[in-house]
């Protein structure tokens, strides 16, 4: 059962205001409709060994009623929903592209997982984005062969990942799969059993050079890998850019002491889904040495609005817009 929430903003906000910034013409609140897995249960498929929830999301749609138009599935980081995740609700809108911001943090009664990740595992957080995709396939304003999928540090894991085949044929919905994948500030810093092969969709990180949180290297060395497999695949590497580079809320690079940084570990998924810690040979724990505190994050100007000229460009040419 579908359950909304719906308004009319034209009908609600005065004409100067929207002549300030893009706005949704429609707004909806959504029910989806999901499970929590650990990492064991979702490596192997156990998803109805999974604890049920009921999250919520923001779907905001452009143009005028009576149209199918693409759509972008946003996923938060480790901070939940910011102002940055309303900014790039709003670009996209401003491009014809409806966004629906996901939340996966509320309805599990979660407000941040910076200072201790074991809350929610990332991949639990891309079952939620294959549920908010078979939402979206049935919506009557959606276009269902158009729905990308933008995910944001610990959300990009869902973004990114989403895109292996493996992954797809155990939690997509039958009949609807992602048209494009992007990735911001990416963990790929564990390597998944076939995680090179992908659906054929497209893939597009974005990453700072200077992300002391979530580090490039392992992502150069991703990214090669899916190369190498003919994945169509590109790394936009930005010079000087901290972590969350797109969020002015933090205008200026500065550590956070108590944020936890998985930078220094390299993860390998073994048998029966563990996940090894590929220096130690032993399964991956948060209290293991290479768990660390205290990254940077903060916002770089050039490097926000080149991603911002990048995420449109792709998008134009995934969703074949004018």
């Amino acid at each position: 059962m579908i359950r909304t929430i719906a308004f009319a903003l034209a009908a609600l906000l005065p004409l100067a205001a929207l002549a300030q910034a893009p706005l949704a013409l429609r707004l909806e609140m959504r029910a989806v409709d999901s499970v929590t897995l650990s990492s064991v249960q979702f490596l192997t498929g156990e998803e109805k060994g999974g604890k049920k929830v009921t999250l919520g999301g923001e779907l905001r749609i452009p143009g005028p009623p009576g149209t199918k138009v693409p759509a972008v599935i946003l996923v938060h980081g480790s901070g939940g929903i910011s102002g940055a995740t309303d900014a790039w609700a709003r670009e996209l809108n401003a491009i014809g592209v409806a966004a629906f911001i996901l939340d996966t943090f509320s309805g599990r009664g979660i407000v941040s997982t910076v200072a201790d990740q074991s809350q929610l595992n990332s991949l639990a957080m891309m079952v939620d984005s294959y549920r908010a995709l078979a939402l979206l396939a049935e919506h009557p304003r959606i276009d269902p062969k158009r729905i990308a999928i933008m995910g944001f540090s610990k959300g990009a894991v869902a973004s990114v990942y989403s895109a292996n085949e493996r992954f797809r044929k155990m939690y997509a919905p039958q009949g609807a799969d992602f048209a494009a994948h992007i990735g911001l500030y990416t963990p790929c810093n564990v390597e998944y059993s076939d995680d090179d092969k992908t659906t054929g969709k497209p893939i597009r990180l974005f990453h700072g050079i200077a992300d002391d949180y979530v580090a490039i290297g392992p992502c150069r060395t991703y990214v090669q890998r899916l190369k190498k497999a003919g994945a169509d695949v590109q790394l936009t590497e930005l010079a000087d850019a901290h972590h969350a580079y797109d969020n002015p809320a933090i205008p200026v690079p500065r550590a956070f002491p108590a944020n936890q940084t998985t930078r220094n570990c390299m993860l390998k998924e073994s048998e029966g889904g563990g996940i090894l810690n590929v220096k130690t040979g032993k399964p991956y724990d948060l209290s293991d040495p290479c768990v660390e505190k205290g990254p940077h994050v903060g916002y770089n100007a050039a490097a926000h609005q080149a991603t911002l000229a990048g995420v449109r460009e792709f998008l134009k040419t995934v969703f074949k817009l004018s």
